[in-house]
């Protein structure tokens, strides 16, 4: 008995879902804590969620943040894990009662990328948003991008599509009407797919601020498991944590989720967090945006600078945009 609970000391079960992505980025993770805690085990438990197996809905007619996230919850909860795996972009900003995010590692490339089809990038020369003519359909399911892309290219147009980064790539080149499609660089760079990227398009270049969270992994796990936690924090890369704090506290002042056009960028400049943040409207007609450079030194002065930021926008009428959003929302199952 005494062995069997000393083996079960050791091990810490990961959970994710079952997506090539999802599992490369919890490869990631597990090494990471492997080299750490060699005497440890990580089993992987991985399994399809509601938003893996509804391709076609469209993400904004659902509604919440729990597609990807909920199934493995209960899992985590019932102690049948002991951590998930998120893309911290797909984790609601309010966790079940009994989960922390344990904690949040090194950021990837956190910016949007456009990826135009193959063969017009070779016939026409096209690389750049702006080289794209006004008909151009793009490829993506994002009202976030959409929005933004809307207000600063007015002549593009937009299609739907769905499903894991591979099957959008081969997409975009069986679809004769997309020209190109926009995607997350650190998806493509981890899965070692980035000589697809043809511009990154962060708010200087392109004019797309990324979404909350996107490009870093959030480690879930259950609130006072000591053990689990100790063992995150030793992979937690601060600076992430705190820019994606920041992030977080103004989507969850915002209320929003990945169904609405909230965009940030957050850069580290001489000590400094740079915050940037814009809630524009579907139609790209409307927006507000905000920036400031400020110092933060700790996940609570990170959490403070996000909701005032999102006070802010509220002021000068984000919450109006949100609002019209939400009521004019189709209800999920019908097109629109």
């Amino acid at each position: 008995m005494a062995e069997a609970q000393r083996e079960g000391a050791t091990v810490i079960r990961v959970g994710t879902r079952k997506s090539p992505l999802a599992l490369a980025q919890t490869e990631i993770v597990v090494a990471a804590l492997q080299a750490l805690l060699p005497d440890y085990s990580f089993p992987i438990h991985s399994m399809t969620t509601t938003g893996d197996r509804d391709l076609n809905t469209a993400l904004y007619n659902f509604g919440g943040k729990g597609l990807w996230t909920s199934q493995l919850e209960e899992l985590l909860v019932a102690r049948e894990l002991d951590i998930v795996v998120h893309s911290l972009k797909d984790m609601p900003t309010s966790l079940p009662e009994g989960c922390v995010l344990g904690c949040v590692t090194k950021r990837e490339d956190p910016r949007d990328v456009l990826v135009v089809k193959p063969s017009l990038a070779q016939e026409k020369g096209w690389r750049r948003i702006s080289d794209l003519p006004d008909g151009s359909v793009i490829g993506t399911s994002s009202v976030r991008r959409i929005a933004q892309l809307a207000r600063r290219y007015p002549g593009l147009r937009f299609k739907d599509v769905r499903g894991n980064i591979q099957t959008r790539l081969d997409k975009l080149d069986e679809d004769p009407e997309m020209t190109a499609i926009v995607l997350a660089a650190a998806g493509l760079e981890r899965l070692g797919l980035g000589r697809h990227i043809c511009q990154y398009l962060d708010l200087d270049s392109g004019g797309i601020l990324h979404a909350v969270g996107q490009g870093a992994l959030g480690i879930e796990c259950r609130q006072g498991d000591e053990r689990v936690l100790e063992a995150l924090r030793r992979i937690q890369d601060d600076r992430t944590m705190m820019a994606c704090y920041a992030e977080r506290s103004l989507m969850r002042t915002l209320e929003g989720g990945c169904s609405v056009p909230i965009g940030v960028e957050t850069r580290w400049i001489d000590g400094e967090l740079r915050l940037r943040a814009t809630v524009v409207s579907a139609d790209g007609q409307q927006g507000v945006d905000v920036e400031t450079t400020e110092s933060v030194t700790t996940p609570e002065s990170a959490d403070e600078l996000g909701k005032r930021m999102a006070l802010k926008l509220v002021s000068m009428g984000a919450a109006k945009i949100l609002d019209t959003i939400n009521a004019t929302r189709p209800v999920p199952g019908t097109t629109g």
